[in-house]
């Protein structure tokens, strides 16, 4: 990867029942927050994504590949993926997308396979909480409190969404 490339995870969470932070499940997203997903793009546009291949197939295919980014999908079987560049291995989809236009800063964007690969690379981690309880089948990464700190102001105040609950994003550097 290029010197100077900031590597980013950002995604969204809520929790289960036993307290793991969920991604997913069944492939999707189970709770609505429009707001979130306004910050995503704010946050993204402009710049590569790298996601895995569970990941691009879970996009909505009006939205494959996600606009004014480039996209890169990790898959071991290396098959072609329509308007979107390909890699075998994180490392590889990080160097792909450092190469990219905008790649001074790399999003990382799910999932749960791919966050743990690339959290060792990353120097921030940018995390929406969705305050309700879900099942779930894909995780987010746990976050070592020694490794990671929060970044800015960390007030406690939640924001109310338009969608399904309220939420709060909090950024997370590496100490």
């Amino acid at each position: 990867m290029r010197d100077g490339t900031s590597v980013g995870l950002i995604w969204a969470q809520a929790r289960d029942a036993q307290g793991r932070p969920v991604i997913g499940a069944a492939g999707a997203i189970p709770w609505h927050v429009p707001e979130d997903f306004a910050h995503f793009r704010r946050t993204t546009s402009g710049h590569p994504v790298v996601m895995g291949r569970l990941t691009w197939e879970s996009l909505p295919p009006r939205f494959r590949p996600l606009p004014g980014r480039t996209n890169v999908v990790v898959s071991r079987s290396g098959r072609p993926v329509d308007g979107a560049l390909v890699a075998s291995t994180v490392a590889e989809a990080l160097d792909v997308a450092a190469a990219a236009p905008g790649g001074d800063e790399v999003w990382v964007i799910g999932g749960g396979q791919v966050y743990a690969a690339a959290l060792a690379l990353a120097d921030r981690c940018v995390v929406t909480e969705v305050d309700t309880v879900v099942d779930g089948d894909a995780f987010a990464p746990v976050l070592d409190p020694d490794a990671w700190g929060p970044v800015g102001d960390v007030g406690d105040d939640w924001s109310a969404s338009s969608g399904t609950a309220r939420f709060r994003v909090r950024t997370h550097g590496r100490r």
